[in-house]
């Protein structure tokens, strides 16, 4: 069975089941993950015409996990691999919530085992990030407010370009707020405390509404590629020996707050992620070996 691979534009009247299903879980989502998730499903939906396949009526288990075989005999990385699923996977789970096929095909399909040691994951200790933060400020003071929303809020690349004047003017219950909107399109309000407060306020300047973070060269209002650019200089000039970027920041407010002593619930809520396990991974990959089992360990084997 010959399949049309075209997913947009949207034209019902023409459209097959599997087209209308996959336009209907890509409306889900918005940007980055929107584009993302369309290229996967065209590499799925150009797999099964070529075998003869309709891409959502009649998929067996079977059949998933030979496009799966597939993606590593093209030489894909493992994790490579799990990431080109992760909007297959989406694509079957919501037809199946909609009623449109009767049991999902993916969702017990075998994918690669992705092994990470994740006590390498990088990220940046308290000393590293307090030294982040004093260079920051030294730069601009555009680059102070990107380092404090990344390094303490826990922001996204994104999320931190897009902050404007009048998200942090009003206060709740007795705290300074920043609201922003966050992946997924989801609505947050998270305070701001007196020292960041006071970067974002010394970057604001005399204005009074707009973008709060700008190219200090041309004034214009930074993107997610800005973001990445200021924080690689910011770490060069900490003298930070490695690869930072905006999300080793996000990481360190997660991990470093870990650190010190934030139960897991309350540091779900300062990263935002929806599913704790998420929040688990940067509990597992926080490395602090002062911290370590074997410690107490050693202590109490031996009486101390």
């Amino acid at each position: 069975m010959s399949t049309p691979t075209t997913l947009l534009p949207f034209q019902p009247g023409t459209m097959s089941t599997a087209q209308l299903a996959a336009v209907s879980f890509l409306a889900r989502y918005s940007a980055r993950t929107h584009h993302l998730y369309q290229f996967q499903l065209r590499e799925w939906f150009a797999w099964c015409e070529r075998n003869g396949l309709d891409p959502l009526v009649g998929v067996q288990r079977a059949h998933v996990e030979l496009y799966i075989r597939s993606l590593v005999e093209r030489g894909l990385m493992d994790s490579s691999v799990v990431s080109m699923m992760n909007g297959v996977r989406g694509f079957f789970r919501f037809a199946h919530i909609d009623g449109v096929i009767a049991a999902d095909p993916a969702v017990y399909a075998r994918l690669p085992k992705v092994q990470r040691d994740e006590s390498r994951t990088q990220g940046l200790d308290r000393l590293e990030l307090i030294r982040f933060l004093q260079v920051a400020q030294t730069i601009t003071v555009h680059h102070g407010a990107l380092a404090y929303l990344l390094g303490i809020n826990a922001l996204r690349a994104s999320e931190a370009a897009a902050v404007r004047i009048e998200d942090y003017a009003e206060s709740l219950r007795g705290h300074r707020v920043l609201r922003l909107v966050g992946k997924g399109n989801k609505p947050a309000t998270m305070p701001v405390t007196v020292p960041v407060l006071r970067v974002l306020e010394a970057c604001r300047g005399e204005r009074t509404e707009g973008p709060l973070i700008l190219r200090p060269t041309s004034g214009k209002p930074i993107d997610r590629r800005d973001a990445y650019r200021m924080v690689t200089r910011i770490a060069k000039a900490a003298g930070i020996p490695r690869h930072i970027s905006p999300h080793s920041l996000r990481h360190a407010a997660i991990t470093n707050a870990l650190d010190a002593g934030v139960p897991l619930r309350d540091a779900q809520i300062l990263a935002r992620h929806a599913d704790p396990r998420t929040t688990e991974h940067y509990d597992r990959a926080r490395g602090n070996l002062d911290r370590h089992a074997v410690h107490f360990l050693t202590a109490y084997v031996a009486g101390v």
